[in-house]
């Protein structure tokens, strides 16, 4: 049986198989059954969601699954991700779960799952929970052994209270800013955030209607935000993904900062603010070789996991790490929270400008973006990428023709039907080149051939999510 949890959760189109609410309510069930084996005698629950029309749907379904097997229910309702962790915490819930399906379409939708300290579960505790899921249930309780379902009104106000809390500086007067909320789950959340703490805040993709969810806006589409920042001169544009666990900035040029850009920025101030423990941030495979170098160059060491944030986190946790993420966007700052944040991600830049009273196209030069190239190929299946001799012949071609100068990485996303292709070289041509040719190898051997697009040619700055 092919393993439900993917890099981030259950994933897939709301109310066709795996996703429907029967999976759901199954999935509710689950968790509160493997909260009660470790003995949490009436387990509580806390679901938030974002504004996916689907989400409600799920949502519903998942707490009766909870009921159903003796837990209790905290909505939350409309709550970012990193809010549903952080709710989960500071509640004292016994686990919480999101619907969410992050960047992805208004169609898709997803359930993830958060231990009672607010970082995701490890593989084995999901392990776990799917073999529950398919198991048979018995001595189901019944009469007052079932669990209720109580509103959590005042979850958002919480999440808002914490997020301000975490500002490496007084206050944001005098900065303006333009903030594009993706019209997902952050749409009151971060402009409430970010008006409190006194900035001016021009607010793009805070009208939510369950469809528009990352359309045309949001980390996935920044286009609108550049255009704006350049339009009304503001110092910086600040775009957040359907879940608001994502960030991508722009700085007041309009240029588009790569994550890992980002991560660099915050690490240098970490660092001479004697908030880096060990010296050490952590990355995956993903990430720009020139983040290393610009790292190395501070003093700084740069250890890399394989890609996802849960495994970010948990080499993060080994290492005794306190700042890394993903190119994508993804960025922990454990010094705060347990997961990835947009809000606080942004709060940490923000806080990097008044700290060195610089503009962010300044403080962008700390690491030289290395050329490169993303391509996602749809593919039919994904047999070992070693066993595919085309493909394994063009990768050690590029790699010849790279030598030390760049790299290639072939791999499949963990949460879809697809290989991503990445290279880096001296050249933006060569790593075009080199990239073209081996997503044209993937096509040939594995590609999608009925009705799909092929490849999607994901840029320079990997903008998609990279699981």
């Amino acid at each position: 049986m092919s393993r439900l949890f993917g890099t981030d959760g259950v994933r897939g189109v709301a109310n066709v198989p795996p996703l429907t609410p029967e999976l759901a309510l199954s999935i509710g069930r689950a968790v509160a059954q493997r909260l009660r084996e470790v003995n949490t005698a009436k387990p509580r629950v806390l679901i938030g969601r974002d504004t996916r029309l689907s989400g409600s749907m799920l949502e519903s379904a998942v707490a009766a699954g909870v009921c159903s097997a003796g837990g209790d229910v905290l909505r939350a309702g409309v709550l970012p991700t990193p809010g549903v962790a952080y709710c989960t915490r500071e509640m004292a819930a016994d686990a919480g779960v999101v619907i969410s399906a992050s960047h992805n379409p208004f169609q898709d939708n997803g359930i993830k799952l958060f231990s009672r300290d607010g970082f995701k579960l490890p593989d084995v505790e999901e392990d776990r929970i799917e073999e529950l899921v398919f198991s048979a249930v018995t001595d189901p309780p019944t009469g007052p052994e079932l669990g209720t379902v109580t509103e959590l009104g005042d979850a958002l106000e919480r999440y808002v209270a914490f997020c301000c809390r975490t500002l490496p500086s007084s206050d944001l007067a005098g900065l303006h800013l333009v903030l594009d909320c993706a019209n997902g789950a952050t749409h009151l959340a971060a402009p409430a955030v970010f008006s409190a703490l006194g900035a001016r805040v021009s607010v793009l993709g805070d009208q939510p209607d369950g469809v528009n969810i990352n359309e045309g806006c949001g980390s996935e589409h920044p286009e609108v935000l550049i255009s704006r920042v350049r339009e009304l001169g503001a110092q910086v544009g600040l775009a957040l993904d359907g879940d608001g666990d994502r960030l991508r900035v722009v700085d007041e040029r309009g240029a588009l900062l790569t994550g890992d850009q980002v991560m660099a920025i915050c690490a240098q101030m970490y660092q001479e603010r004697g908030w880096l423990d060990h010296d050490l941030v952590v990355t995956t495979v993903m990430s720009n070789f020139s983040l290393a170098v610009a790292l190395r160059g501070l003093g700084i060491e740069h250890a890399a996991s394989k890609v996802g944030d849960r495994y970010v986190l948990e080499l993060m946790r080994e290492r005794g790490a306190v700042l890394g993420g993903e190119d994508s966007g993804h960025i922990i700052f454990l010094r705060h929270h347990t997961t990835g944040d947009g809000i606080i991600a942004a709060l940490q830049v923000l806080g990097a400008m008044r700290f060195y009273g610089r503009p962010l196209s300044t403080l962008a030069q700390v690491m030289r973006v290395t050329p490169q190239r993303i391509i996602n190929v749809d593919v039919a299946s994904k047999p070992s990428i070693g066993s595919l001799q085309t493909l394994s012949e063009a990768i050690a071609a590029a790699e010849k023709e790279l030598g030390d100068d760049g790299r290639v990485l072939v791999r499949y996303s963990g949460t879809q039907a697809m290989c991503r292709v990445m290279v880096e070289g001296p050249s933006q041509e060569m790593t075009d080149r080199l990239a073209a040719c081996l997503a044209g190898a993937i096509r040939e051997e594995i590609g999608a051939r009925s009705g799909a697009a092929g490849a999607v040619d994901a840029g320079t700055a990997s903008p998609d999510d990279l699981n």
